[in-house]
């Protein structure tokens, strides 16, 4: 008896404590996200010019596996780059499609070693014992890279003209070691949309990007859409051979250059680099399929207790609203501040605030994501990926404790 008029009281405190989590989420976002910079804003005659001395300044490092439907896309666009001149090394990482046919068609119509731009191809027939695949691509491209910066990006990203140009010399002015910017995702469905805006709101609980920059926070952030590292920074940490069996390897590498002390930093730039990532509201299953339990560095606990906190963000506020009296104010404050959070993300993902009404769908598809990455990697005892095996106990080895 005693438990039954307790429950409706520890519900309420309950409610009002998460509600209150997303409000002070939504003003720490409303206030640091503006404070992001925009590439797209910034006048280019502030910023100060590249060397005209330089063979080359800038070496775009993009692995590709089976990637023969976009990568045609990604190298036209970074061949049409403007302001700066780039070695471009393109590495066809054991593709069983045409990726290594398109590449060697790029190299053979671009003339090696002509015009403002170096296109070269490598082609990986076997991957070596105690390697992923695509540390393993980035690291021998890099061992060739020329250029006193190099950009680690993927097959399917597509560059504006002047995103290289302005990103770099960004870099330079704000003295950073290493610029993440954060890409457009092309989104074409409302299923797309709520996904992206769900996780994005989700990740503001663990990450405040405006805090990357400074160096007394612990934030840190790496992309394989977009890691840009000074070449000497990058040999510093020893590179992606530091990184050989690292499944998350972009957060990974952003992790290093904040641990080691250099500076690190995000921009925005809406529409500077394009990526189809979500092909459809389901599409986030299979792409977590590889990550989601690598995030949490194999940890069953952890992994068990995060599945846990997205399974209480789905229910609890939904509850809250059906419930009635204060708790249906929690509820909706709940509601009112992930919409805020919406709001706060919208120059980066430009989703409407309005689509936090599809929160709780969006997160219940990213916790089936991550609980089903989970039971597969336990399952085979290892992660399957692009057609290779890596076994979870050797996973497990190189991942380390923790973030």
């Amino acid at each position: 008896m005693v438990l039954a008029h307790l429950a409706p009281s520890i519900f309420l405190v309950f409610s009002w404590l998460i509600a209150l989590g997303w409000l002070g989420q939504a003003l720490a976002a409303l206030r640091g996200m503006p404070t992001l910079p925009d590439l797209t804003r910034i006048d280019p005659g502030a910023l100060p010019p590249l060397p005209e001395s330089a063979d080359t300044h800038l070496t775009i490092i993009v692995p590709a596996c089976n990637e023969e439907e976009s990568i045609q896309a990604s190298l036209h666009s970074l061949l049409a780059s403007t302001g700066l001149r780039l070695q471009i090394i393109a590495v066809n990482d054991r593709s069983s499609d045409r990726t290594g046919a398109i590449l060697n068609q790029f190299a053979s119509s671009a003339g090696q070693g002509e015009g403002a731009h170096r296109l070269q191809v490598i082609h990986i027939q076997e991957l070596p014992a105690g390697w992923l695949g695509k540390p393993h691509a980035m690291a021998l491209a890099a061992r060739q890279a020329t250029s006193p910066w190099l950009l680690f990006t993927d097959g399917d990203v597509i560059f504006d003209p002047r995103a290289l140009e302005l990103s770099l010399r960004h870099a330079v002015a704000r003295n950073t070691d290493h610029l993440v910017m954060v890409p457009t995702l092309i989104l074409k469905t409302i299923g797309e949309a709520a996904v992206l805006a769900a996780m994005s709101s989700l990740a503001q609980w663990t990450l405040h990007l405006w805090k990357v920059a400074d160096p007394r926070a612990r934030a840190f952030l790496g992309s394989g859409t977009f890691n840009l590292v000074r070449r000497q920074v990058y040999e510093h940490l020893g590179g992606f051979e530091a990184l050989r069996m690292e499944v998350v390897d972009d957060l990974r590498l952003g992790w290093l250059v904040k641990r080691a002390g250099f500076s690190q930093s995000v921009a925005l730039g809406p529409g500077l680099i394009r990526i189809r990532w979500l092909q459809g509201a389901l599409s986030i299953v299979r792409l977590a399929e590889k990550n989601a339990f690598a995030v949490l560095r194999f940890r069953l606990g952890i992994a068990l207790l995060a599945a846990l906190g997205l399974a209480v963000q789905v229910v609890v506020p939904l509850a809250a609203l059906a419930a009635g009296g204060l708790a249906s104010a929690a509820g909706l404050l709940a509601y009112l501040s992930i919409a805020m959070v919406y709001l706060a993300y919208r120059r980066a993902t430009r989703v409407s605030p309005w689509m936090a009404v599809f929160f709780a769908p969006a997160t219940s598809i990213v916790l089936f994501a991550a609980l089903r990455s989970i039971f597969l990697a336990l399952a085979r005892k290892g992660v399957v990926w692009r057609g290779t095996y890596y076994p979870l106990s050797e996973l497990r080895r190189h991942a380390g404790r923790g973030w």
